[in-house]
């Protein structure tokens, strides 16, 4: 008995979070000036308008040479989509937690790369904030990628049912 190659619908679930990421950041650099927000939750979240250079979480945005930075995060992106996208083909055959996982990080790093490779920064905006914790602003891709290794962590640590031999 054969069963069904999920590949198709795995990069499928990947074109959609780029999808999504796209129009989100489209939508956002169209209604929201760089560098202003729309409160949406009043002390909790907004909306808004953020060109990071850096990479996740503004890390290395202020670094005294922007140039080398933006190349060594599209290097680095680009060698994570295909080593992401490898274990994506190996493991896709079976629709799994691990495969949904690599999926999500494939759509997010792919769309944050486009960001990177186009506008040479990525578009940041979504603000949490939480009593006194306040997220850095991040975006759909981000949110993926997130989601995507927190996926993979939980399969990790997921107890595995005993071998029988």
């Amino acid at each position: 008995m054969r069963t069904r190659d999920h590949r198709l619908t795995l990069l499928a679930l990947s074109a959609f979070v780029i999808l999504a990421d796209r129009l989100s950041k489209d939508w956002i650099v169209a209604h929201i000036p760089a560098g202003s927000a729309i409160t949406v939750i009043p002390r909790v979240f907004r909306l808004t308008h953020v060109l990071n250079t850096g990479a996740a979480f503004s890390l290395f945005a202020d670094s005294l040479s922007p140039l080398a930075v933006r190349n060594m995060l599209i290097a680095f992106s680009v060698v994570a989509v295909l080593v992401v996208g490898v274990m994506l083909w190996n493991v896709g055959r079976a629709l799994s937690v691990t495969s949904v996982a690599l999926a999500l990080i494939l759509g997010g790093a792919l769309g944050n790369l486009y960001d990177r490779i186009h506008l040479k920064h990525v578009v940041d905006f979504l603000e949490v904030k939480i009593v006194h914790y306040h997220w850095p602003d991040f975006n759909v891709a981000d949110s993926c990628i997130v989601i995507g290794a927190c996926l993979l962590l939980l399969e990790i640590f997921r107890p595995q049912p005993a071998s029988q031999e």
